[in-house]
């Protein structure tokens, strides 16, 4: 996308000349203020889960460590009246490299959670991964946003036939490839739910994905007997609520069924297959024509063999510090993958990125494409959907600038040139 100016000039005007009258930004431009705003706006447990990490969060800081170990060393006396931000992938140009990463459960951020953001991408133009864990099915997230680019994020269950039904509504909303998730066969050991004895998808939230499946509907119905709720206090009596709210249909007869419950209980039993190898991405090959892109990849042996096996991407990312306590930081990994890889595969990139110049260091070390995502979740707490939108214009102009002034007029030219390891 070229721009005279470019986009972040455009944006600086605008906040600039709004301030004349008095008017202010709908939420701050400090990233750190819009934390605060989240932290004080939501309850603890929904801000622990999605501010926090795995076990002394160690990755969370090792992941900013790895991008202060880089500087940028910018280039002078280069035209850049004009700068182009076109990338593409799998055959489809996007005007940005920018993507928002798949993030479950945004309910807890704001009532509109995933239709908020799929109108602010729409809106800025950055293509959207849809959760498996979103807090709304893929037909509303997609009929909201019908000219958003969409990729669906795939948790891979033990049930094969549920598997086959996810990928089979992706492609019929129209999403560009499957990201399968490969870092979770588990959930990480995460000390603040953990304290707050807080797991979303124990009330329901966060798995309308699978409410909304009629395979999965039909593995509730094949349950036999009734789910004990255990011992019935307040707190209880709210999360069987809760239970019956998000699940389709009439929440009194969810109730009296007790299908919120089975729904809950099923998805517990089946939405990760910790048997996963190589050998099951046959299978993800036999039933899709669209691109696979194996998520959470970080040691240049499994990078080179999802080369080997045929997929068509690889996205470096530890999860954002979410699963392991003490991992690789996840801009050192790319830093490797992308010298094994060479250039022969796309790589996607996330985990750490909280701005404009960070996303530079990503691509100058080989990312093709760069992740948003907790930036996007807290601006989504703090504003709602203008939130979300007025962030990734930031995060954007950020960018821009950053090429302009570094001397990059496009993306081959941002490089490893334009980097000093500190």
């Amino acid at each position: 996308m070229k721009s005279t100016p470019n986009r972040a000039v455009d944006r600086q005007k605008q906040i600039y000349l709004a301030g004349l009258q008095g008017k202010r930004t709908h939420i701050p431009i400090d990233l750190k203020q819009i934390i605060e705003i989240c932290r004080n706006r939501l309850p603890r447990d929904a801000f622990d889960y999605i501010d926090g990490g795995a076990g002394r969060e160690d990755t969370i800081k090792e992941n900013r460590r790895a991008f202060d170990r880089w500087r940028i060393t910018p280039r002078m006396l280069v035209d850049v009246s004009e700068v182009n931000t076109e990338v593409s992938l799998f055959g489809a140009s996007y005007a940005s490299p920018f993507f928002l990463c798949p993030i479950g459960v945004l309910e807890l951020a704001h009532p509109q959670a995933d239709l908020a953001v799929a109108q602010a991408a729409e809106d800025v133009d950055l293509p959207l991964m849809i959760s498996n864990q979103s807090s709304m099915d893929m037909e509303s997230i997609t009929a909201t946003a019908p000219t958003c680019a969409t990729f669906f994020q795939l948790y891979w269950s033990k049930s094969d036939d549920l598997v086959r039904s996810l990928v089979q509504r992706a492609e019929k909303v129209g999403c560009r490839g499957i990201v399968v998730t490969l870092d979770t066969t588990f959930l990480g050991w995460r000390v603040r739910d953990l304290d707050n004895a807080s797991l979303p998808f124990l009330v329901g939230k966060g798995i309308a994905q699978y409410t909304s499946d009629p395979v999965f509907r039909d593995l509730v119905l094949e349950e036999s007997g009734m789910p004990s709720a255990g011992r019935l206090n307040w707190h209880a009596i709210k999360a069987f609520f809760s239970m019956a709210q998000r699940h389709p249909g009439s929440t009194f007869q969810n109730l009296r069924s007790r299908v919120g419950l089975k729904s809950v209980q099923k998805f517990i039993n089946i939405y990760i297959r910790p048997s996963l190898t190589w050998d099951d991405l046959g299978f993800l090959r036999s039933i899709t024509k669209l691109p696979i892109i194996l998520k959470g990849i970080l040691h240049t042996s499994d990078a080179k063999r999802a080369h080997d096996e045929g997929v068509d991407a690889i996205y470096v990312s530890n999860h954002g510090g979410r699963q392991i306590d003490g991992a690789i930081g996840a801009l050192d990994a790319l830093t490797s993958i992308s010298k094994e890889l060479n250039g022969n595969v796309p790589i996607l990139f996330d985990s750490g990125v909280r701005g404009g110049s960070d996303a530079y260091k990503a691509l100058a070390l080989g990312a093709t494409m760069v992740g948003i995502g907790r930036p996007y979740v807290y601006a989504l707490a703090a504003g709602g959907e203008l939130g979300v939108h007025e962030q990734l214009e930031n995060m954007l102009a950020e960018f821009e600038l950053t090429m302009a002034l570094c001397g990059s007029t496009s993306l081959s030219e941002v490089d490893i040139d334009h980097l000093y390891r500190g």
